[in-house]
């Protein structure tokens, strides 16, 4: 159960702990002031008269004071409601001890004291604050622990939700071409647009299902950009010359999906100029277990680049990369006259 007006703060402790808590304060306090005067009888009747206010004072405190006056920055209005509260707790503990429990309003003086002294009141009132400093870094001490994991909650959100978009973007991407692809062929009547058809209809399975997960068998993701690969065969014919090469064991490896058909597709649209023969070389290496090495080398043509627009793939793979990766990967693009070489070293996962 809650209280209501104990939720004014980040956040809200069971009521259960709040009892717990003051149940053994409040033990600790008979059994130290009993054993300080050597009578247990009068350290519980002048604990059970100071603990409601002591209870009141740190609740205000917490619950009103801070929230309303500290975090709004109106210190001193908080100062003087402070000092405020602590004389109204002075003048009833103290009345109330002397009527319900004792005259004798400060027994652990070494000589008799009167009330309203300046002695006595600053100290029922360090007393007070050091019940209210003690309760109170217990309570913003959990705010803090609350606070910094909702922060990093938020964080985790705000990058899935990050790394969502860019895979979203990726797939329309990809999809836009492979479409594009498919009108040219069906304009030309070709024979091959069928398999076309059937090549995709696997790809968008892989797509709409694989894909959703945030790692994927890396040779699904190799079956994966051959599919795609077979899909530029049937639109380019024998102009492609395609090798893929593994180096290693790469049957536990998982990899974020689509993460590497970017850069495939990327060799389609700078490795040639039309009827120019495609060269394009793929290596996946599994490094002393620890690293993932994939290449791809691929015939360039510089001409390529003046016809290329809204190109979103390589940017969003490299955004993905530093997302998933922060720092703890490679990326190194060179190039010749006549190829392009891109090598992605990245943790195994």
């Amino acid at each position: 159960m809650k209280l209501k007006w104990l939720k004014n703060t980040s956040f809200t402790i069971p009521i259960k702990y709040h009892v717990f808590f003051w149940v053994g304060y409040f033990t600790f306090n008979i059994i130290r002031w009993g054993s300080y005067f050597d009578d247990y009888w009068y350290s519980l009747k002048s604990n059970l008269v100071e603990f409601p206010l002591h209870i009141i004072l740190v609740y205000v405190n917490i619950y009103f004071l801070i929230p309303k006056f500290i975090l709004t920055k109106k210190y001193k209005r908080y100062i003087f409601l402070f000092i405020l509260s602590l004389g109204l707790v002075y003048v009833i503990r103290t009345e109330l001890n002397y009527f319900l429990v004792t005259e004798n309003i400060w027994p652990e003086a070494e000589t008799t004291q009167q009330a309203f002294t300046f002695n006595h009141i600053i100290a029922v009132i360090l007393g007070e604050v050091y019940v209210v400093a003690f309760a109170s870094a217990i309570k913003l001490t959990f705010d803090w622990i609350y606070e910094r994991k909702r922060s990093e909650e938020l964080q985790k959100v705000q990058l899935r939700t990050e790394l969502n978009f860019l895979k979203s973007q990726i797939q329309p991407h990809f999809f836009f071409n492979t479409l594009n692809n498919l009108y040219a062929l069906t304009l030309e009547k070709s024979e091959v647009a069928p398999s076309v058809v059937l090549k995709l209809s696997d790809i968008m399975q892989y797509v709409l299902y694989d894909a959703k997960e945030p790692l994927i068998s890396l040779f699904n993701e190799i079956n994966y950009i051959q599919n795609y690969l077979d899909l530029e065969r049937l639109r380019y014919g024998d102009k492609i010359e395609s090798t893929t090469n593994i180096s290693g064991d790469i049957e536990d490896i998982q990899v974020p999906p689509l993460l590497f058909l970017p850069f495939i597709e990327n060799c389609f649209k700078h490795g040639t100029q039309e009827n120019e023969q495609i060269q394009l070389t793929i290596n996946f290496k599994n490094e002393n277990n620890k690293w993932l090495i994939f290449k791809v080398e691929n015939t360039y043509n510089k001409l390529s680049e003046l016809n290329t627009t809204h190109g979103i793939g390589i940017k969003n793979v490299k955004r993905r990369l530093q997302l998933l990766f922060k720092d703890n990967f490679n990326l190194k693009v060179t190039s010749t006259q006549n190829t392009y070489i891109m090598r992605l070293k990245i943790p195994i996962q």
